[in-house]
């Protein structure tokens, strides 16, 4: 049997507000992986609002923030698409790799 529990609800108005979480790079720092991927996300900076949504969403932390912009470290960035999939004003789309 199972059982309820009771859920809070949190609403956050923007990426700035949620809680800073602790993140590990763990084999990444000597495993490049960014070979793994056939599609890669680009970004249109001129319909950023830089929420950072994408830099909170990226699963292998590779959207890095410069000068308050996003920006994608393509040596780690294995092609997911979870950045496109979240930005709320869809300026990330997924390309097909360039060879």
């Amino acid at each position: 049997m199972s059982k309820k529990r009771d859920a809070k609800k949190i609403v956050y108005e923007s990426a700035r507000d949620f809680p800073q979480m602790p993140m590990s790079q763990g084999s990444m720092l000597w495993n490049k992986t960014g070979s793994w991927r056939n599609i890669r996300p680009e970004i249109h900076l001129e319909k950023c609002t830089q929420c950072g949504i994408c830099w909170k969403f990226c699963p292998d932390m590779s959207i890095v923030i410069e000068n308050e912009l996003p920006a994608v470290d393509y040596d780690y960035c294995k092609g997911c698409g979870i950045c496109a999939a979240e930005c709320p004003m869809k300026c990330i789309v997924m390309v097909e790799e360039r060879k």
